[in-house]
């Protein structure tokens, strides 16, 4: 199965979508529901008003969409289910950092990208491994 990458990046006042290795794939939206949701209509507005043999090589066949995140998209995204305390727990990057972040005051450095990266994901493997008894 084919993975379409699609990378979400915040702006001042919206969210705007992309394919990473797909051209011709767009999205926008006030949220990232709606960003979302935009480039699902994009696929479907391109097989529907394209010929099959126009359509990019990915949506031929059976896809998978991989959602890819800006740190400040992501935090917006994100913050609402886990406070940006807990974030910091998980990664060690304090809350007044994760907030600048997160409303663009500043951006991170690659290393702190992948340390939250990294921590986010070992709480996300952690919590699936998880049972309820």
């Amino acid at each position: 199965m084919e993975k379409l990458i699609i990378n979400i990046c915040a702006s001042k006042d919206s969210f705007g979508a992309f394919a990473e290795n797909c051209k011709g794939i767009y999205g926008a939206g006030d949220t990232i529901e709606e960003c979302k949701k935009d480039i699902e209509t994009a696929i479907e507005l391109i097989k529907k008003n394209l010929p099959e043999e126009e359509w990019p090589s990915i949506i031929k066949g059976e896809y998978e969409i991989e959602w890819h995140y800006d740190v400040q998209s992501l935090l917006l995204y994100y913050g609402s289910i886990i406070s940006l305390s807990g974030i910091e727990q998980i990664s060690g990057i304090h809350q007044k950092q994760l907030w600048a972040y997160m409303h663009g005051r500043s951006k991170p450095r690659l290393a702190q990208k992948q340390r939250l990266e990294s921590s986010l994901h070992r709480f996300g493997a952690e919590l699936a491994k998880m049972a309820v008894i």
